[in-house]
């Protein structure tokens, strides 16, 4: 992918997006195999297609706020990233259909609908950080289509993942100008109520090693997103915010992997929590804000 284009679409924060299928398919019971997969890398296209609409979107503001961006700078056409936002979510939706059929094709199309009205309409208004959390949510049920699970286990681990991600964007309205500590101390209390929903044991016998498992990737979740947005409560700098929006992103790995033992597979969750340090190396060429 050449520098511009792998830079617009934030490359490397893909690999902070499958985890969200595979949280709803563990929770609905439906073990990895082909469909899952397809649907990991429909959700990947989708992620893809909203950060260059995002950035066609914001193309005058980023004139001025992130002149670096590719559209701002010249690197890359206005008309170039819309056409990677039609194309990345044609691509979406066709895997989606591919892997899931009918069934996934009912949470990808709302999916995708949300993303566009929230790089569109949605972002700079109110409903902001709802809009991206229905996507995140969303994004997670998509996970529960690959097979015949029921997709209502995978509501709880979505309400989470959405409340994680209604933080993020609350705390990335302010990584231009800063903020009141007001803000950072409000989201790191809610980061706190997230991480204690999944370390809660869920219904039935929960084996001392599961819990420990579980416990030490909600530990990871907490201390990778926690330790921001306390220096940010000390310093509501722009510098500090935009460092605690970075680390939002790149803990909804672990924040996943937890999710996913939780649902009582953890080997896949220990395969997922592998490609946070990865993410973390491949964000100091690409930001993923």
């Amino acid at each position: 992918m050449p520098g511009a284009l792998y830079e617009l679409v934030r490359a490397p924060a893909a690999l902070t997006v499958p985890g969200d299928t595979l949280a709803g398919a563990a929770a609905a019971r439906i073990p990895l195999r082909p469909a899952a997969a397809g649907l990991a890398a429909a959700s990947v296209c989708l992620y893809w297609a909203g950060m260059a609409l995002n950035d066609y979107a914001d193309r005058t503001v980023d004139a001025y706020e992130r002149s670096h961006r590719p559209i701002p700078s010249g690197r890359t056409g206005a008309g170039t990233a819309l056409a990677v936002a039609v194309c990345g979510t044609a691509a979406g939706l066709g895997l989606a259909a591919l892997s899931g059929g009918r069934r996934s094709l009912a949470v990808a199309v709302p999916l995708a609908a949300t993303v566009w009205a929230y790089d569109l309409k949605l972002k700079r208004g109110p409903w902001g950080p709802v809009a991206m959390a229905t996507a995140r949510g969303l994004d997670v049920l998509l996970g529960a289509t690959a097979g015949s699970g029921s997709m209502a286990r995978a509501f709880g681990p979505a309400a989470t993942m959405a409340a994680h991600t209604a933080v993020v964007t609350r705390l990335s309205r302010d990584e231009v100008y800063g903020a009141k500590a007001a803000l950072p101390r409000a989201t790191l209390a809610a980061t706190a109520v997230v991480c204690a929903t999944v370390v809660v044991p869920p219904r039935g016998r929960d084996e001392r090693s599961a819990l420990a498992l579980r416990a030490g990737l909600a530990g990871w979740y907490a201390y990778r997103f926690g330790g921001p947005q306390a220096a940010a409560v000390r310093q509501p700098t722009a510098e500090r915010i935009r460092s605690a929006v970075g680390a939002g992103i790149h803990s909804m790995v672990p924040l996943q992997a937890a999710l996913v033992a939780r649902s009582g597979a953890p080997l896949p969750a220990l395969l997922l929590s592998a490609a946070l340090p990865l993410a973390r190396r491949l964000s100091r060429r690409v930001s993923p804000t």
